[in-house]
């Protein structure tokens, strides 16, 4: 790993994840999360704040990132909220089938390598009447934007900590035999490339 990942990346991510555009979005969808849930890529913690803790009976969070956990564990010490820091990639979830009542990825598909098998994991702990609760950013719907995606997908994957601009993730979500319950879609303020946003529900098939 070089120096832009171990130390301007991180906090390009900070940055970028928590502007208010993406900080309402994350409002919209977090606090839906009830029971035992799971939270892939919880990053540096900004989603920590916005779960309602009435609702709550566990919650764990998947980071791989050795740069960007410790800034999840000092947020949960700041705001009280005790969670269960998985330090794995999606692909290889630690939990037992069936032992989630919700899963919880916000902007966070975009960047797991093997996403089939990422999902597939999310369906394995997902109980068979659990919610996968999403926001995430992707393939535009104007043929336009879509074609610049593709053109700087291969060098924003290397600026970006892999991140892909062209996912599909409603489709990804089929393939992956969840069945869509909610969405919605819309462009966020900024660069029209990165900002297609997808949220909702969906629940294993």
């Amino acid at each position: 790993m070089g120096l832009w990942d171990r130390f301007v990346l991180p906090r390009l991510i900070e940055i970028s994840m928590r502007q208010p555009p993406i900080m309402r979005q994350r409002g919209k969808v977090v606090p839906k999360a009830a029971g035992r849930v799971l939270e892939i890529g919880v990053g540096s913690g900004l989603n920590l704040a916005f779960y309602d803790r009435d609702r709550l009976e566990r919650l764990w969070a998947v980071e791989p990132s050795r740069e960007l956990a410790p800034q999840a564990r000092q947020r949960a010490k700041e705001i009280g909220l005790p969670f269960e820091l998985l330090e794995v990639g999606a692909e290889a979830i630690p939990l037992d089938d069936g032992s989630i009542d919700a899963v919880v990825t916000t902007y966070t598909l975009c960047t797991i390598p093997e996403i089939a098998r990422a999902l597939s994991e999310m369906r394995r702990v997902l109980r068979p009447d659990g919610a996968l609760h999403f926001v995430e950013h992707g393939r535009a719907p104007d043929p336009g934007v879509a074609r610049w995606q593709r053109r700087i997908e291969p060098l924003w994957k290397k600026i970006a900590g892999g991140c892909h601009l062209t996912r599909d993730v409603p489709s990804l979500l089929a393939e992956a035999d969840f069945k869509i319950e909610t969405l919605d879609s819309m462009y966020l303020p900024g660069p029209r490339i990165a900002t297609w946003n997808t949220w909702g529900v969906a629940r294993p098939r």
